[in-house]
């Protein structure tokens, strides 16, 4: 007998019809002689219209508050599944965050997991029922109700696994797998039946939408095997694992992307130590978050320039608060381009394989797409080019690196 964990976001969740579905998946595995505990989000669209709710009534809500009322949405997904289980003849119980006791920090709105009590969870699994547990959701030493964020019940289900120590952690949504690239971008993208968590982790951060990045963090953290699934379609998905086995022969696991973007540029701030930390400390202090750095020499004699990106959200806010950084520090002047996307390879195989980049430069200049900025990391290597060049550019690289030819998973 296994223990199980599975997740259902809310498009597998999004109707009574499919909530069934959920149902009968859920019982057919327990039926095998497993324990399963289950893992779900709020129906789909369920969350934004509670938002949309608060904000009838204040432009900013009270984060407590706001945490209070989006709870809400689990909890009517956690009742309609375990009705649904016991309709089947499936005894299952339904447990809140708070009643499960996932204890977090009281960062409301995007609060931290801290420990979980599996106490109770472990007595029903061994009474034989399916325990259906809220995800996105805990409470906080206060005894306040918190949320983790967006995408936050894969990191609940993380968690709980965890805490369990299941064998495996199965993440069920609306693609069956994990792609070599979006494929709504490239047709020919393909199923990978494995990737480590090194890939899955810089994917996640790059701009891939399958898993939510601080569930692969802490998935990584406790060795928790996590498999992406379908729930409208049979399969084995793909599994993420700490084995590297085959990084020889594929060199690139494959391409994430991010749309938004923007670049920020000051031009003649004085060359001296310290000047990053003048430009950026105010952007920090803003709350705003930097990805990619280049500093240059300018042509005129000591002095520099400093460009960087941060999200398209946060763009006018950065900009705003460089122009006042650049008259402090006398710079010539500000540029910004809120119109550019990251391009970015992924693969632990970059560690044994030489060439990577140069043959990365090579297929963008083929097909006429410059290059605005260049990152890279022991397994990664990222571009930032102009947006109308983004589906070009991925297909461009899944092409000059043979992501179409790999073996469907």
């Amino acid at each position: 007998m296994a223990l199980i964990v599975q997740k259902y976001g809310g498009t597998s969740v999004g109707d009574i019809e499919r909530i069934m579905a959920v149902a009968e998946r859920v019982k057919r595995w327990r039926d095998r002689g497993d324990a399963v505990v289950v893992v779900v989000s709020a129906m789909s669209g369920e969350t934004d219209r509670l938002i949309g709710l608060a904000r009838q009534i204040q432009a900013r809500p009270v984060p407590r508050e706001l945490d209070v009322l989006m709870s809400t949405g689990e909890q009517v997904t956690i009742a309609l599944l375990s009705m649904a289980l016991s309709a089947k003849g499936c005894p299952a119980h339904s447990y809140t965050g708070a009643q499960v006791h996932i204890l977090t920090d009281s960062a409301h709105n995007k609060a931290r997991i801290r420990d979980i009590d599996a106490a109770r969870v472990r007595a029903d699994l061994e009474a034989g029922r399916v325990v259906v547990v809220a995800g996105f959701q805990g409470i906080d030493e206060h005894g306040d109700i918190t949320t983790l964020g967006r995408g936050g019940s894969d990191t609940s289900a993380v968690a709980i696994a965890a805490a369990l120590q299941a064998d495996e952690c199965q993440i069920y949504t609306d693609v069956d797998g994990v792609y070599t690239t979006d494929p709504r971008v490239e047709p020919r993208a393909r199923k990978l039946a494995r990737v480590t968590f090194e890939e899955m982790l810089e994917m996640a951060s790059l701009g891939s939408k399958v898993l939510q990045i601080r569930a692969v963090e802490f998935a990584g953290k406790y060795r928790v095997p996590l498999r992406v699934l379908s729930s409208f379609k049979e399969g084995e998905g793909t599994l993420i694992t700490f084995e590297e086995d085959a990084v020889e022969d594929a060199k690139i696991a494959g391409i994430a992307f991010s749309r938004d973007e923007a670049k920020l540029t000051v031009l003649g701030v004085p060359d001296q130590p310290g000047v990053a930390h003048q430009i950026l400390g105010p952007i920090a202090d803003a709350n705003i978050e930097v990805d990619m750095i280049i500093q240059n020499v300018a042509a005129q004699e000591a002095m520099t320039d400093f460009t960087f990106t941060v999200h398209r959200n946060d763009y006018a806010r950065a900009l705003e608060v460089l122009e006042g950084t650049a008259q402090q520090l006398n710079a010539r002047q500000v540029l910004g381009d809120p119109q550019i996307v990251k391009i970015s390879l992924v693969g632990v195989g970059m560690r044994s394989h030489a060439g990577i980049a140069s043959r990365m430069f090579a297929a963008l200049a083929e097909v006429g797409i410059n290059i605005r900025m260049i990152s890279t990391s022991e397994i990664k290597i990222s571009v930032v080019v102009d947006e109308k060049y983004l589906e070009l550019g991925v297909r461009a690289l899944h092409e000059a690196f043979g992501l179409d030819r790999l073996e469907v998973a």
